[in-house]
């Protein structure tokens, strides 16, 4: 299997393409603070779970490498509560979007709990 095949990664690059589409709009002067940092929380969550899935070899890192996905997916969290605060994403794109960031984390905090079902090995 390929890492692009788990699906919390398939859902994570789903929402950080969704996250760097609504930021297009976003103001100017936000470009290297706000719109900087959510895209690449979101970014970071599916790269740092693809190098998760590389390390399964080793349990200790595998599970450091997802908690390190679960944490960025978290930041994300925080920066669309920004947006929100801003008025720059509706509540109504507020809730969609953090209830797509819970769903990945649920799926990333599955692969902890059961990284034998990903091919590590056990300690």
């Amino acid at each position: 299997m390929r890492f692009q095949d788990l699906l919390a990664y398939q859902k994570g690059f789903s929402l950080a393409m969704e996250i760097f589409e609504i930021t297009k709009v976003f103001p100017k002067e936000e470009t290297y603070s706000l719109t900087d940092q959510i895209r690449r929380s979101s970014r970071s969550v599916t790269i740092t779970i693809s190098e998760a899935y590389r390390k399964r070899e080793y349990p200790k890192h595998f599970h450091s490498k997802l908690t390190d996905a679960d944490s960025e997916n978290s930041e994300t969290q925080g920066w669309l509560e920004y947006a929100l605060a801003c008025k720059y994403i509706t509540e109504q794109k507020f809730q969609e979007l953090t209830n797509k960031s819970i769903e990945v984390g649920k799926l990333i905090n599955y692969m902890i709990l059961n990284s034998h079902k990903f091919g590590v090995k056990k300690d």
